[in-house]
């Protein structure tokens, strides 16, 4: 394991937060999710306050950062949120921007997992729009159906504001 992988951070707040949580659970920052569960499993049994007799408040004081970290990385919400340095392990309300995160990343997932357009596709596409011969094709946007006969949902991007 990589004691010096990863670069995620966690804004504001002191303890776990001003370490990196890869960092501290001894994990790359592309960590499978059974890599982080077992990196966890195996500092909690060493800091465990019950288990470390010699120094219970360092003990106490390590469990609770592994623990913090472990609930970060292990959820793939936060985790997306802490890699974006958007976590802020001191806010509550970071559940409805997790909530949103984890959606998005099932979409980009989604996206990721698409057919690339063909050299034909992007031919037709083109001559298309050079006839202007919009949609007389019957297909999708521009006249435009994939080789293959499948449709693809493309997703527009947010409509820019005018600046008055």
């Amino acid at each position: 394991m990589d004691a010096s992988a990863g670069s995620g951070n966690a804004s504001g707040g002191a303890g776990a937060s001003a370490c990196c949580y890869y960092s501290l659970l001894g994990i790359r920052k592309n960590a499978s999710a059974t890599d982080v569960r077992a990196a966890y499993r195996r500092l909690a049994m060493k800091w465990h306050p019950d288990r470390c007799v010699s120094d219970p408040g360092e003990a106490n004081r390590r469990f609770q950062r592994i623990q913090e970290a472990y609930s970060v990385l292990s959820d793939k919400g936060k985790r997306a949120m802490y890699d974006a340095g958007l976590f802020d392990p001191l806010d509550d309300d970071d559940q409805d921007f997790s909530d949103f995160m984890q959606e998005m990343l099932v979409m980009m997932d989604n996206v990721k997992n698409e057919k690339p357009d063909t050299l034909e596709d992007l031919q037709k596409m083109l001559q298309d729009i050079v006839s202007g011969d919009g949609g007389s094709r019957g297909g999708g946007v521009g006249g435009r159906v994939p080789s293959d006969g499948t449709r693809r949902t493309r997703v527009a991007p947010y409509p820019t504001q005018s600046r008055r």
